[in-house]
Order: C-alpha cells, then sequence, then structure tokens
C-alpha cells in the first residue's frame, strides 16, 4: 500500500477513536508534520468524510456525520461481524430487510480482501424456523424505520391495526421500542385510547399521517422493555415478568436428561437417577401438562395448586381414555 493511502487508513482510524483531536496530537501520532496532517485533512473531505475543524490553541479535527456515505474502514474483526450479521438478516424471514441485506452482503464481500473473504465464505448461515401454523408476514423496512424514528423522536403514533373496522377511528399511541419476539417485529406502546401499554404487531400496523404530537416519555412497567415484553408474553401481572404459575417436582429422571429438554427452569441433581426441577407456566394445568411430558414418577413439593391441577388433568384424561375403549 502507498504510503500516503496507509497514513490516510490510519488517519481516519485515529479519528474514529475518539471525539476530538487536536493537530499537534495528530501528528506526533502519525510522525509527520502539522502541514501534512492538514494536507491528509483535506484528502479525506474529498473523499466524502465530514471532517470539521475544532477552535483551540493548538487547532483540531472532529469527525462527524455526513450526507454522503464515504469509503468505510474495518479492521478484521468488524468487517467478519458485519457479514455475519448482514447473513442472519438476509436469512432471516419476515424482517423485510432480506434483500437489501443480501445485497448489502454481496457489496462488503467485493471489497473484502483474500484473507478475510475465504473466512467468511467458510461461513454459511441457514435459518431453520420452527414449524408454524401461521408463519411471519414480512415487514416493510420503510414502515420500521418510520416506527423507529417516532420512538426516537418522542412523537404520537396514529395508525389502522389489524382488521379493524376501515370505518373506525385511528389508534393513538406513545410509542417506546421495536422488538423482535418469536421472529416478528413489535412495538411497544402506551395506547392513549385504552390508557394502558400494549404491544402491537408491526406487520398489522398501516401508519397514518402526520404523526401526532411529541410527547413526554413514560417510565415502562416493569423499568426496562426487556423485563416488559417477557411479562407480557408469559400473561403475568406482576412487573417482574416471572410466569404467574410456578411450582416445583420431584422426577425420577437424571437431572442430565432433565436439563437437556428445560428451557428456562432450574433442575438440581438429588441423585443419579432423581432430581428437582422448579419451572413455570402461565397457567397450573399448563404447568402440569409440561411436567408431564417427562414421562416419569412425579412428586409435587409445591404449591397445593400444582397438586390439584395434577388431579384436575387425571380426571380430564381419565374420562378420555373411558371414552376412547368404550
Amino acid at each position: 500500500m502507498p504510503k500516503t493511502s496507509a497514513r490516510l487508513l490510519a488517519l481516519l482510524s485515529l479519528l474514529q477513536t475518539r471525539r476530538d483531536w487536536s493537530g499537534t496530537a495528530l501528528a506526533e501520532r502519525l510522525d509527520v508534520s502539522l502541514r501534512t496532517v492538514r494536507r491528509d485533512v483535506d484528502r479525506l473531505r474529498e473523499l466524502g468524510y465530514p471532517i470539521a475543524a475544532v477552535k483551540g490553541p493548538d487547532g483540531g479535527y472532529r469527525l462527524g456525520a455526513g450526507t454522503d456515505l464515504p469509503p468505510l474502514l474495518f479492521d478484521d474483526e468488524q468487517a467478519v461481524a458485519l457479514t455475519v450479521a448482514l447473513q442472519v438478516a438476509a436469512t432471516t424471514p419476515g424482517n423485510g430487510l432480506a434483500e437489501p441485506a443480501a445485497r448489502a452482503l454481496n457489496t462488503v464481500r467485493q471489497v473484502l480482501p483474500a484473507r478475510l473473504r475465504n473466512r467468511i465464505d467458510a461461513l454459511r448461515i441457514t435459518a431453520v424456523e420452527r414449524p408454524v401454523t401461521q408463519p411471519c408476514t414480512p415487514v416493510d423496512g420503510h414502515a420500521l424505520l418510520a416506527i423507529s424514528a417516532a420512538v426516537r423522536g418522542h412523537e404520537t403514533l396514529r395508525f389502522d391495526y389489524g382488521t379493524e373496522a376501515a370505518d373506525a377511528p385511528p389508534r393513538r399511541a406513545e410509542p417506546h421500542s421495536v422488538i423482535t419476539w418469536g421472529g416478528r417485529w413489535y412495538l411497544v406502546a402506551f395506547d392513549l385510547d385504552r390508557d394502558d401499554w400494549r404491544t402491537f404487531r408491526a406487520d398489522r400496523i398501516t401508519l397514518r399521517t402526520p404523526n401526532g404530537p411529541r410527547f413526554t416519555p413514560r417510565p415502562l412497567p416493569g423499568g426496562d422493555v426487556a423485563t416488559f415484553v417477557t411479562s407480557r408474553f408469559r400473561g403475568s401481572a406482576t412487573p417482574s415478568g416471572s410466569w404467574p404459575c410456578r411450582g416445583a417436582v420431584i422426577l425420577d429422571l437424571p437431572a442430565a436428561t432433565v436439563a437437556l429438554y428445560t428451557r428456562d427452569g432450574i433442575v438440581e441433581e438429588l441423585g443419579p437417577d432423581r432430581c428437582r426441577l422448579t419451572l413455570g407456566s402461565w397457567s397450573w394445568p399448563s404447568l402440569a401438562a409440561a411436567i408431564a411430558r417427562f414421562d416419569a414418577d412425579v412428586e409435587v413439593v409445591g404449591p397445593p395448586e400444582l397438586t390439584r391441577a395434577f388431579a384436575h388433568l387425571a380426571r380430564r384424561f381419565a374420562r378420555t381414555a373411558a371414552g376412547s375403549s368404550a
């Protein structure tokens, strides 16, 4: 690489590491004169990098955001991380960004040095979705950007939702976050008409323009968006996001076996073929059914609601078995 080009890349890398640099500090790091620093800054500006001059005793420089996309500089680890992220986006259905992500991945790959291109080509990501009765509906990328802009700008959103009547007034909501859950995109927002926090599927939102007035953000129940969303999808009324029904049992199975099929429970070893399982669910019958799938003898530790749920299911299954044998 020519010396000047290498120096320009080094200068750009330094400008990206912190907000402000004095001309003297840059000259010392690059082992060049102040005049060379000024000349190199001018070259970077010609390439499209918005480098602003900072006033001060020695003068200085700051790399800002521009109106055009200039050439980008990545180290090896950043380049690998970028291509992996683009592969994930390109192979994930329903995000509305698969096609542009694939094009971006192809663009980045073409300019990678051979040593990195070989590493990337060896990594092939295939997204395998869980079978569902209704596949995720793709979300328009422009709609996601518009919703996200309203989140950032604290602007009230007006939108039609799902299959509501055409003459129904638009929903009015104060947007808080855009999240993904189970392969779908959701908007977490405070519904002004229902005076409550809600989650809206992004693929069912049809935006009305213009947006409503700006608002002062409200505190989210639970303290953070992960806790709030987890509690809503678990059907929990508690702000902690814990399951509304939680119990413990002893199973006649090795702890290692139970742990393989337990996603968010706690498994404690009690012996070579015996363990304690603490698990949660949205109802007591569903919790009892989840435990019964291990096909082992069960001893309920507590609470009594779980014991009653097992009895309830036993009576129901007995009726079913009696009807089948009749």
